[in-house]
């Protein structure tokens, strides 16, 4: 079983702006962008799965529009609560900085800690995989940086407090191959971008 995570493309917002859950428009490279990240994928698709929000629906329904997609809140973004559309500098900072220090169990007023999304996330994979076991499909997920980091802190074991440390552009590919026996996970790609084809199995 192979799974691609991408991350959604250029949404339309100023810098510095705090979002996680609200849903943002798209940028007007949209077309040209959602041309590049198809082009990266050459193997046939047999499901997708998307975040709810449109700047992840829009690029999934790119991919086929004919084809189900099947929509799962537990690959929201992070909610930042009462942060949500604010400017990063225009928070509390004192609040701000308890957050950035402790973000993996402190909550934004009104939102959830990284370890609620992880639990949510964890939750997801586990049906994805446990519904497609034994089959050798081809499994797009379409969501969110946050979302994707969460999946490979918990594939690579390390710690949730080192998440970001992981780049994960927009439009980017990470691929997880699952023994279809064992289903032991391993990571093929991460962060794959329009840059080269991408080497498919």
């Amino acid at each position: 079983m192979e799974i691609y995570l991408i991350r959604h493309t250029t949404p339309k917002i100023g810098k510095g702006i705090c979002y996680g859950q609200f849903d943002v428009p798209l940028a007007e490279t949209f077309q040209e962008d959602a041309r590049k990240v198809c082009s990266l994928l050459t193997d046939k698709i047999d499901i997708i799965y998307s975040s709810p929000l449109i700047r992840c629906l829009k690029l999934a329904e790119f991919f086929n529009p004919k084809q189900a997609i099947v929509e799962d809140k537990r690959i929201l973004e992070m909610d930042f609560g009462n942060w949500e559309m604010k400017e990063w500098s225009k928070i509390d900072q004192r609040e701000l900085k308890k957050w950035m220090s402790e973000f993996v169990t402190e909550k934004a007023p009104g939102g959830e800690c990284f370890t609620e999304v992880s639990e949510r996330v964890r939750s997801f994979l586990d049906d994805v995989i446990n519904s497609n076991k034994n089959k050798s499909d081809s499994i797009v997920i379409i969501t969110h940086a946050g979302v994707i980091r969460t999946i490979l802190c918990q594939i690579l074991e390390i710690p949730l407090h080192n998440a970001f440390k992981i780049a994960v552009d927009y439009g980017s590919i990470t691929r997880i191959h699952i023994d279809d026996l064992t289903l032991y996970k391993s990571i093929g790609t991460i962060n794959h971008l329009n840059c080269e084809c991408m080497e498919m199995r």
